[in-house]
């Protein structure tokens, strides 16, 4: 990623005017991470916070019975890591998509945001989004049944496409919907017999996003 293309995505993540943005970039490094290249681990001292440019990473945590359990995914333009000081990671991140990132030092950037008005009403506006979406997540995971999870996990997953490149695993979208394997690839031959979704070595392609969405429950 060149200087340009950084200040451009920083701007348009955080709202923010050129210089704000150089200031932002004197502290963000750009990293990048090949799919299921493990970020950080759990237990693990976290000194740094990122910002997703593009693709998916995932959250998991591991029980003392070494039980695994999705509890977040992160996508463009969303922020996570320590924050506004060192801290412990409470899960494991690994990469769900090659990704693009940028990093920086979490009390660099919380100095940034303690000067300047900008930076500071960008990340607010950053974090109030995700806690949004945390809020959508739990919502779904206890009002809708596991088959309505998996097809929810989708169309965010697909983010108003109509092809997720490269499919998603079975396992990767049980996990996010919080159910088996078994359910999960129930659930999908279910969408693959009636033509709603076809799947192959290179991409899951919806077909009939209406019919999907009207699935979930």
């Amino acid at each position: 990623m060149d200087f340009e293309a950084q200040i451009e995505a920083i701007r348009a993540i955080f709202r923010c005017d050129r210089p704000a943005a150089e200031a932002l970039a004197r502290v963000l490094i750009p990293q990048r991470l090949s799919s299921k290249d493990i970020l950080a681990r759990q237990g693990e001292p976290s000194h740094n916070c990122w910002l997703v440019i593009d693709g998916a990473l995932r959250v998991e945590t591991y029980g003392l019975e070494g039980q695994r359990q999705q509890v977040a995914q992160h996508g463009p333009g969303e922020f996570f890591g320590a924050y506004p000081a060192a801290s412990v990671h409470r899960a494991e991140i690994s990469a769900l998509l090659d990704c693009q990132l940028l990093c920086a030092e979490a009390t660099k950037i919380a100095e940034l945001v303690a000067g300047n008005v900008q930076i500071a009403a960008g990340m607010a506006r950053l974090l109030a989004r995700q806690l949004d979406r945390a809020l959508d997540r739990m919502v779904t995971r206890m009002t809708y049944s596991a088959a309505g999870r998996v097809y929810a996990e989708l169309i965010a997953l697909a983010d108003g496409r109509d092809t997720i490149a490269p499919p998603p695993r079975v396992t990767t979208l049980a996990l996010g919907a919080n159910t088996t394997r078994e359910t999960a690839s129930r659930a999908i031959a279910a969408l693959i017999r009636r033509g709603i979704i076809s799947r192959d070595d290179d991409r899951l392609t919806i077909h009939a996003p209406r019919m999907l969405a009207e699935m979930i429950c």
